[in-house]
């Protein structure tokens, strides 16, 4: 990969990182589904991750501390099957779409 392809890549994978978060994923759920939909190895989704928490310590103290508190988080169990196969499409069509998005620039 030459330097833009990477930098492509990584802008990428931020990308999709920040779509997790608006699903209040972890980092476990962040790379598991990278990994399955959209074939991001999870020590890359892991390693950027990591970055932005290095560069937006406060967005993640606050992103942790209300993930944990959370009702929606916790009560995410009762309704399983239903929920998460909704949110695993609705996850994999939008993972689809953003790089259908970025391949076209």
């Amino acid at each position: 990969m030459g330097d833009d392809s990477s930098a492509s890549y990584i802008h990428m994978v931020h990308h999709l990182i920040e779509e997790c978060l608006l699903f209040s994923m972890s980092i476990e759920e962040c790379m598991e589904a990278l990994s399955k939909h959209a074939n991001i190895p999870s020590i890359v989704t892991s390693t950027v991750w990591k970055e932005l928490e290095k560069v937006n310590k406060e967005f993640f103290e606050a992103y942790n501390t209300q993930k944990k508190g959370s009702p929606e988080v916790h009560g995410r169990v009762a309704s399983a099957s239903f929920d998460d196969h909704g949110h695993q499409m609705e996850t994999r069509q939008r993972i689809r779409r953003m790089l259908s998005d970025s391949s076209k620039k």
